[in-house]
């Protein structure tokens, strides 16, 4: 199924592909031949490091090729190939092994030119070729600076050779007979489903670096069976995955192309890549937004709006028929892992990204809105706090991949994701909206609806944990507004053993809060009596109820109260100093009637 999605999506972007069997790579030298072919010049195209916008890179031949007698490419090819040079060591020294090597593979190379040019006797530059292959070696000399692993490529008057019709269907035809074995084996191709010519092995691999690995970088191949062990029957190469030529080819292609594509690629920081297209091909606001990685809430919103509408009744005419797919790979050694498959309608991806958003936004009680978070700081807020921000990879390895599964999925991410993030939070003392939004979505697709939060404080909650949480909140609060210029806070003190054993801990800062309220009552009377309000509303709902011990899901919902209490406290504290700037009047104008009973 996953290669036949390839080569679906591979017809619907065929513009967009290379020729068959062609792949994009740097080109190093370009040996113009001239229109007669008596002579040529070696064009040097070598860029450093630091001007990477002026490679010199197009589709050229290609096929994955192996051996101690490795067969050559059609005219675009390494230096070896094209003009002998012979592989040399760091010092300049060649051996005659090398030497003799580099003849071998000239020769080879000259042999398959000349099959094309005898087969385009009408094209002008065929002859071109003709008449400078002809004495064998070119009678020229070969620049001292161009190293036998160069791509050089052929170019006579204007024209590039390789992109010539005529070059791109004989390379087609050599890859078949390479790829198909020494006797052509037809059968029922189990990706197209039509009889025809089956391929013996893959002919093109992923590219080296197109896959993120913590091992050491390879090509990769999807389908690999080199032994017996490995195949059924102890049959190896593709004779239990019979995969045609078009199909092998055009997948692979599609597989390179997704791997090239900043919109439709998306590599995680350690190691793996997840791939993404649709079924019709076409540009898709949601999905781009998804995985953009400052995606805006406005956008976000509209899409948690459209997946909220009930259907109307015509809802059965206006299915849309799209698909999404998504793919998930690794690499080990030279093998593919595929970690994920996903081939679920449009419609269904866009819910599920609808439902991540919603299960984890937050209200922020400093702008007054909801926050919604991409998946790498989700991520990385399970990672080490370093003072202003979070240490670069330190997010534990893999969790971006398992966020992204899980919301691509509607699923609830992998029980280890609590553990890791409560560890941080207790070793860092730091509860942000980060670790809030990812909290409240561990929370919200547990199987328990007790365990379900709303975004913003929920004061009807009588849940133990939650209620704990929020009066740890204001008891710091009460702390904060008695002693402001204090060095060490409640929640620096006491916010691990409240979490995790909050009846000692809370019923020893509830008594000790006394000393606070009684500075409070003299100093600031309103905090005072505002702040006893609001803390003997919620002592009073759980102090016959306060738990001894929180498991890791408790835990949580204290966190979440905690957080709630603290952004609605910011929320009020901002609500009432904006009631006091309207209440006093510009410089210069009277108060009005309004303004004075507010003030009063």
């Amino acid at each position: 199924m996953l290669l036949k999605r390839l080569t679906e999506y591979g017809d619907r972007i065929a513009d967009d592909l290379p020729a068959e069997f062609y792949r994009e790579k740097q080109v190093h030298w370009v040996l113009d031949i001239a229109e007669d072919g008596l002579t040529a010049k070696a064009l040097n195209r070598k860029v450093s490091g630091r001007l990477r916008d002026q490679v010199v890179s197009m589709p050229v031949p290609y096929v994955q090729r192996s051996g101690t007698k490795v067969p050559p490419y059609l005219l675009v090819d390494s230096a070896e190939f094209v003009l002998g040079v012979p592989k040399k060591a760091r010092d300049g020294s060649g051996t005659e092994k090398d030497k003799d090597e580099a003849l071998r593979r000239h020769d080879a190379y000259r042999q398959l030119a000349l099959r094309w040019v005898e087969g385009a006797k009408t094209e002008p530059a065929a002859q071109a070729v003709k008449s400078f292959l002809a004495t064998g070696l070119p009678a020229f000399d070969i620049p001292p600076d161009m190293e036998a692993k160069d791509t050089v490529a052929l170019m006579v008057g204007t024209r590039w050779l390789h992109q010539l019709e005529s070059v791109q269907r004989l390379w087609a035809e050599e890859v078949r007979a390479r790829k198909g074995g020494a006797a052509e084996r037809r059968g029922l191709c189990l990706v197209c489903g039509e009889h025809r010519a089956l391929l013996a092995t893959i002919p093109e691999p992923v590219k080296k670096g197109a896959i993120p690995t913590a091992g050491g970088s390879n090509e990769g191949q999807l389908i690999s069976i080199n032994a017996p062990a490995q195949g059924r029957g102890g049959a190896t190469q593709l004779v239990n995955t019979p995969v045609c030529h078009r199909c092998g080819g055009r997948a692979m292609a599609v597989l390179n192309h997704l791997l090239a594509s900043d919109r439709h690629r998306r590599r995680f920081r350690d190691d793996g890549v997840l791939l993404w297209w649709t079924r019709r091909a076409e540009p898709d606001a949601t999905l781009d937004m998804f995985f953009d990685d400052q995606p805006e809430a406005s956008d976000i919103e509209d899409l948690i709006d459209s997946m909220n509408e009930d259907p109307g009744p015509t809802a059965a005419e206006l299915v849309d028929p799209d698909a999404f797919y998504a793919l998930s790979l690794g690499l080990n050694n030279a093998r593919l892992v595929v970690r994920d498959w996903i081939d679920v309608p449009l419609r269904q991806a866009k819910k599920n990204l609808a439902a991540w958003y919603a299960d984890h936004g937050v209200w922020d009680g400093w702008t007054g809105k909801t926050r919604y978070f991409p998946l790498w700081q989700l991520a990385l807020s399970c990672g080490r706090w370093q003072g202003e921000r979070y240490a670069p990879d330190s997010a534990p390895r893999g969790l971006e991949a398992d966020l992204l599964h899980a919301a691509l999925h509607g699923i609830r991410p992998p029980a280890r994701t609590l553990v890791l993030l409560l560890q941080r939070v207790h070793a860092d003392q730091r509860v942000d909206a980060p670790r809030l939004a990812l909290l409240r979505l561990l929370l919200n697709r547990s199987p328990d609806p007790q365990d379900h939060l709303m975004p913003q404080l929920d004061k009807d909650s009588e849940d133990p944990a939650y209620l704990c949480g929020r009066l740890f909140a204001v008891l710091e609060s009460v702390q904060s507004e008695a002693l402001p210029d204090i060095n060490t806070t409640l929640r620096d003190k006491y916010f691990s053993a409240a979490v995790s054993m909050p009846s000692i801990t809370l019923r020893r800062l509830f008594d000790d809060s006394g000393a606070h309220f009684k500075k409070l009552r003299r100093d600031k009377p309103a905090a005072h009596y505002a702040l006893e309000v609001r803390l003997l509303e919620i002592y009073h709902k759980v102090s016959d109820d306060l738990p001894g011990h929180l498991d890791d899901v408790q835990q949580g919902r204290f966190i979440i109260g905690y957080a709630h209490q603290r952004y609605d406290d910011i929320a009020q504290r901002r609500a009432a100093a904006e009631r006091k700037k309207a209440a006093v009047p510009e410089q210069g104008t009277p108060a009005s009637t309004s303004d004075a009973t507010v003030s009063a």
